[in-house]
């Protein structure tokens, strides 16, 4: 099973290193507290030399030496690197890009994931690997593939066209249905022949949305299909072997619909890296661990991350100090029940040289390495941790088919983003007033929140509008933010009036749209300014909270309320200001009874985990200044082990303190 407590380890790839080496990693790992690494990842040229043809013997001294150290093996399926010899072998598995170039093998995920010969040489490795090692003591869980999509989330090639046209077959039946669907009849795309589609290739204008969106769905669902017949040939080896593959939900990937990823895993787990220019990479880390956890359903595993340094931004600085903790336990806040880096020992040689690592090029004598075992000894204090879950009351919509259609060509404003508008709305949320926050997707039950937030769902199917307008009526408070419920799950527009979807239970209706230029902001009453868009709302029924004072729509409300049902629904029809919009936000959510998890001062992150018998207070401080909470007067400091003294505790500039309160039951 996986160790007990916080799982704590990372990648270890052995093989690009000599043997005499391997007993001075698992010394060294056991010094630092590691208790569980991913091994294999890119190992198949090595265990495959030849097709068919297995050596095992490197392996098989690498988990013997693992288990004699009480050190977990999460065992990978190799297959995110197939060996050269396979593409001489099969060429055509080869990906090849929107512009019709095949793209060579020489780096890692350079196979197409509609090919037939991958798929079957992938199956095969993953077979024998879980037969040869089903019931080895070592082995806690299954590492399929590694970072699905990274590089290959498209193809273009025939194999996938075909492909393509199967899952469309599938999904809407005959080809009337799919012209309908599609729209085809603009621009004469009507289709007579499922032999005519072929995949979103580059051509001389711009290519049907509806088109581009089915492919989108389709490539997820391509590598889904390639995730769940590997785990399925692992289940027959060792059903008790739980699986997983590492997400990436973060700032720079969206191809793949991970609430369709996420019950297929029998352990969540994610990878996750701080962008270099982001001064406040924090509400990052935040914004993906409370992504991460409602993809899980409660605790997950991270991973990957970095102790310092990356290899493949602009410019790759390291961490200040302390910021690999505050990092680290910032996951663990959010319900991470593993931390794990990329990767054990730096590498010496190969694309990512330069990538920070547990164990440094400058070995021991370093500020990584003093903080790698610093942080192993807090992940030991915090075992019964693990497992206890985050209550929240407040959930924020979302979905990747809605931010695919976003982004799509020719919408209104391509400053529009949909990351930036979530975590727009979510820092003054979660960061800056404490406040714990699920997402959800649209069709989820959302009974048990009190208020519902969609930034920016501009596609929403039927359902899902239902799901959402259907909690404003039952009682619960929804926000609705511009340009969402335009479009159907086809992404055609919604006829009668914008915002679509959702006029009735916003009580407004909007008839033209005025997205701002890059550089324009308007002026609200109250004294607030927007940027980004702008719309001529009509009030049918809602009130005007706000209304613009400058600018084409000057008197146009910008900002409304309406009583819909038993309960409200907001709608901002405009981008305010990062302090306006903290303002109304903590106006709806205090009308709501919605609180923060504590009273904290400015620039300490508060964190629930709420465990059986006890909750579990994370205080992280980001600030510059030490800080002082208040807490139970039972609390214990969980890291240092001592008593808080009065019922408050001191939390220095920078720290972290995780603080244990025994409940009443």
């Amino acid at each position: 099973m996986i160790p007990e407590g916080i799982a704590y380890g990372g990648d270890y790839n052995p093989e690009q290193w000599p043997e005499e080496v391997w007993a001075e990693d698992v010394r060294l790992m056991r010094e630092a507290g590691v208790n569980m690494v991913s091994v294999n990842i890119f190992a198949w040229a090595l265990l495959e030399p030849r097709e068919g043809e297995y050596d095992f013997a490197r392996l098989d001294k690498i988990l013997a030496l693992l288990h004699e150290n009480g050190i977990a093996a999460d065992l990978a399926t190799p297959t995110a690197a197939p060996p050269a010899w396979f593409f001489r072998t099969h060429p055509e598995a080869l990906p090849v890009d929107r512009d019709g170039r095949r793209l060579s093998y020489g780096s890692r995920q350079t196979f197409c994931p509609s090919s037939p010969a991958y798929r079957e040489a992938a199956l095969r490795i993953a077979r024998v690997l879980g037969e040869r090692y089903a019931d080895h003591p070592a082995v806690v869980m299954w590492h399929v593939h590694n970072e699905y999509g990274c590089h290959n989330a498209e193809c273009h090639c025939d194999a996938s066209a075909e492909a393509f046209r199967v899952w469309l077959r599938s999904r809407y039946g005959d080809l009337e249905t799919l012209n309908h669907a599609w729209g085809t009849a603009f621009w004469s795309q009507w289709y007579y022949d499922w032999d005519e589609i072929i995949p979103p290739r580059a051509t001389g204008a711009v290519p049907n949305p509806t088109h581009q969106l089915d492919w989108r769905r389709f490539c997820s669902d391509a590598l889904l299909s390639l995730y769940k017949a590997e785990r399925e040939v692992l289940r027959e080896a060792a059903p008790a072997v739980p699986a997983t593959t590492n997400f990436m939900v973060m700032y720079n990937f969206e191809a793949l619909d991970y609430w369709r990823w996420a019950p297929e895993l029998d352990v969540v787990s994610n990878d996750h890296y701080l962008r270099s220019t982001d001064p406040e990479s924090e509400i990052d880390i935040a914004l993906s661990g409370d992504l991460v956890r409602s993809l899980a359903g409660g605790p997950w595993l991270l991973m990957e991350h970095s102790t310092g340094a990356v290899n493949w931004q602009p410019v790759n600085r390291a961490k200040n100090p302390g910021e690999l903790r505050r990092n680290a336990l910032g996951h663990v806040a959010r319900g991470a029940d593993g931390i794990a880096y990329f990767q054990w020992r730096a590498a010496k040689a190969g694309a990512e040289q330069w990538h920070s690592a547990m164990l440094p090029h400058a070995g021991t004598d370093s500020r990584i390495w003093r903080d790698v075992v610093a942080l192993g000894a807090d992940l030991k204090a915090l075992a019964e941790v693990r497992g206890s879950t985050s209550p929240a009351s407040v959930a924020v919509v979302w979905d990747w088919n809605a931010r695919w259609a976003l982004e799509l060509p020719s919408q209104p404003s391509e400053s529009v983003r949909y990351l930036d508008l979530v975590r727009s709305w979510y820092e003054p949320l979660w960061w800056r007033s404490g406040v714990a926050v699920d997402f959800v997707h649209p069709s989820a039950d959302l009974s048990g929140y009190r208020l519902v937030l969609a930034p920016a769902l501009h596609l929403v199917d039927d359902e899902g509008a239902e799901n959402l307008t259907g909690f404003a009526s039952g009682g619960g408070t929804l926000v609705v933010g511009f340009h969402s419920g335009a479009v159907d799950a086809n992404c055609h527009v919604r006829l009668g009036g914008y915002p679509g979807a959702f006029r009735e239970a916003l009580g407004v209706s909007t008839d033209e749209l005025f997205p701002l230029l890059p550089d324009e902001t308007v002026a609200l009453d109250g004294g607030g300014t927007a940027s980004l868009w702008s719309e001529r709302v009509r009030l049918e029924g809602a009130e005007a909270v706000t209304s613009y004072t400058s600018g084409p729509l000057t008197g146009v409300p910008a900002v409304t309320r309406h009583t819909y049902g038993e309960g409200v629904a907001w709608y901002l029809a405009t981008h305010p200001d990062p302090s306006t919009l903290a303002g109304l936000l903590d106006r709806i959510r205090t009308e709501a009874g919605v609180e923060p998890v504590r009273e904290v001062p400015e620039g300490v992150e508060a964190v629930l985990r709420r465990g059986t018998e006890a909750d579990y207070l994370f205080l992280i401080n980001h600030g510059e200044r030490d800080a002082e909470v208040e807490v139970s007067a039972e609390a214990t400091d969980l890291l240092t082990g001592g008593p808080t003294k009065d019922g408050k505790v001191s939390v220095a500039a920078g720290d972290v303190v995780v603080v244990r309160e025994p409940r009443n039951r």
